[in-house]
């Protein structure tokens, strides 16, 4: 998984040895990003070797500027979340020694109605199992309805023949099994053993108290026609994949809703995490360093080699684009024009809707993480963040 000894020691000392000039060579795009390219409020954090290496914020946490955006700031990374909810699950299959392969009905019997005792948790997370929305009409703030509605659904393509990005559904489908193999939530489980323990500012499920550190997150500005232009023509469409995919369960469809702190307490999997950039990218060096973090190991080398090895690949049913998934994170296609996770092939992570992004490279020890509260009109993470990860691998 790793570079042979020597290319990287020749990495390390580049990186390590180089902090200032990284440093030179980032942080003027990544100011330029608030200049020219819209930035309102953003933070980045780039580790190596399990360490800081580069730490960047700036602009602010409100429209109106009079919140600086600073060093404790948290923001809603969307669905950079599943990639946190993943890592929990992954690390229960672990604990309990259960492998990918294994039926999700073996430990969810009400879950094989329909056609699904054959789906396994390899298919489930990377998004082959054909559950992308639901038919029974569900409210996303219940939690059992949504979960029982989901059992009782038949796929909307045979399992394992395809994939299409699950929106809202994947968030319910993880916490469900992670709560049927463990007994409890993956709000839960993350506090428990990794939050607490390795002192990460992340939270599904933020408490009242933790507020007025908050940015607000606001909605893409019209402008230019976002890409790819098919997926949000259907998206627009009542009754296409895309809208349903993106609107079931139902509910909370503004992102001004979002703001609201009886909503940012909700533990939504899919897409309620707030967090700061360093606690993610500290969290995915710790994945970066083959599982260890501080000298400890927390995910075995099969574990993370699960989040490395792509399950699923080709053009996504239901963004119309070629995408990648091993299990429960995203990795760059083959295919795509543009990368988002740097020049490794062995690197995955997941982004969140308007530009967040969040990735482990473990051929390189690096990790990378880039939260802001002014979303972008994409589908997948702009030039805001793009163009710092480019700059990172420029010179590798």
């Amino acid at each position: 998984m790793r570079r042979a000894a020597d290319d990287s020691r020749r990495y390390s000392r580049e990186l390590k040895l180089e902090a200032g000039e990284l440093r030179d060579r980032v942080e003027p795009l990544f100011r330029d990003n608030f200049a020219r390219h819209g930035e309102l409020g953003a933070a980045v954090s780039i580790w190596h070797n399990g360490e800081p290496l580069l730490e960047l914020h700036g602009g602010f946490r409100d429209a109106h500027r009079t919140q600086p955006w600073s060093g404790d700031t948290i923001v809603l990374v969307w669905s950079a979340t599943k990639g946190i909810g993943s890592a929990c699950l992954l690390h229960v299959l672990q604990e309990q020694k259960i492998d990918l392969a294994r039926p999700v009905a073996a430990f969810w019997p009400e879950f094989a109605q329909n056609g699904k005792s054959a789906i396994t948790i390899a298919q489930l997370m990377s998004h082959q199992d054909g559950l992308s929305a639901i038919d029974e009409p569900v409210e996303i703030f219940d939690y059992e309805a949504v979960v029982a509605a989901l059992a009782k659904q038949k796929p909307l393509w045979p399992p394992g023949t395809a994939h299409g990005y699950h929106a809202r559904t994947f968030g319910f489908l993880i916490d469900e099994v992670v709560r049927r193999i463990s007994g409890t939530r993956i709000a839960n489980y993350w506090r428990q053993v990794f939050a607490g323990p390795l002192g990460l500012d992340f939270w599904i499920g933020l408490p009242e108290k933790l507020n007025d550190r908050c940015a607000t997150i606001y909605a893409a500005k019209a402008g230019t026609p976002p890409e790819p232009a098919e997926f949000y023509r259907k998206l627009a469409e009542p009754g296409t994949l895309q809208r349903r995919t993106f609107t079931s369960p139902a509910g909370l469809h503004a992102v001004s809703a979002m703001n609201k702190p009886e909503m940012r307490a909700l533990n939504i999997v899919s897409f309620s995490g707030i967090g700061s950039a360093t606690a993610l990218a500290k969290f995915y060096g710790m994945l970066a360093n083959d599982g260890e973090i501080g000298g400890r190991r927390v995910f075995e080398p099969r574990t993370i080699q699960q989040m490395v090895t792509p399950l699923a690949s080709g053009v996504d049913c239901v963004f119309e684009v070629p995408t990648t998934f091993s299990a429960g994170f995203m990795k760059d296609s083959p295919q795509q024009q543009r990368r988002l996770f740097g020049a490794s092939a062995s690197a995955f992570g997941h982004p969140g809707a308007g530009g967040s992004n969040a990735f482990a490279d473990p051929e390189n020890n690096v990790s990378f993480s880039y939260v802001m509260d002014q979303m972008e009109q994409s589908l997948f993470p702009g030039e805001r963040s793009l163009r710092l990860v480019d700059e990172l691998y420029r010179r590798v």
